[in-house]
């Protein structure tokens, strides 16, 4: 998986790469939990993520937010982290632009801000979402969420607490057109701590159904 650097809005943004093996593969985009708390494109669920995505044959990037290793820039309460994702999936397209389709996939606050980008990029035709911090971030921007895609709670989480992704679950599920699968992984805390593999279980089992020719959610 080589390093890359590219250019951002602040600066240099690094990330790991793995180019797609065919043309015309889909794209998938990775993003981190909170920097602030220590979040980067190391954390294991986002590496697991990112293999799921390339071992499936997409184009797949995972990178640092600004101010995270590599990356230039200071924190920007999510705003310039947005636009740090706006131009890393301008930078995989330009590689990419026959890209069949888009996915983006976050953890925490990379979930947060996944689910504005699919908001700014009608490209993005799937989202998966791990552990969105509804009760600390406002998603109502999902107004409506234009896309379909799974959210993945653990039950026991003490950080992005299982209340409020379920009212968030709920209010998605009102919108038409769009199809949202909601799994709760029984025990597990924020970070997946035990759980990681039914967590990818999870989300296996999610993407076996959305890339199927023949799914019924396209």
């Amino acid at each position: 998986m080589p390093e890359v650097i590219f250019p951002g809005p602040e600066g240099r943004i690094e990330g790991r790469f793995a180019p797609a093996p065919k043309p015309r593969a889909p794209v998938a985009m990775i993003l981190h939990p909170h920097p602030n708390a220590g979040g980067t494109m190391n954390d294991r669920i986002v590496q697991n993520l990112y293999k799921t995505f390339q071992r499936r044959g997409f184009a797949t990037l995972r990178f640092n937010f600004r101010g995270v290793g590599k990356s230039q820039g200071t924190f920007d309460n999510g705003i310039g982290e947005l636009s740090d994702a706006a131009s890393a999936l301008d930078w995989v397209q330009s590689f990419h632009a026959e890209a069949s389709s888009t996915w983006i996939a976050g953890f925490g606050f990379g979930a947060w801000i996944g689910m504005q980008l699919l908001m700014r990029r009608p490209e993005i035709r799937g989202f998966i979402s791990v552990a969105p911090p509804a009760n600390m971030f406002d998603f109502s921007f999902l107004a409506p969420c234009p896309s379909s895609g799974i959210i993945i709670q653990g039950a026991e989480d003490e950080v992005a607490t299982p209340l409020a992704t379920q009212k968030l679950v709920d209010k998605l599920r009102t919108q038409k057109h769009i199809t949202i699968h909601h799994d709760v992984i029984p025990r597990a805390n924020h970070f997946f701590e035990h759980e990681l593999d039914d967590l990818m279980k999870s989300v296996d089992t999610y993407l076996d159904m959305r890339l199927d020719p023949n799914s019924p959610i396209k």
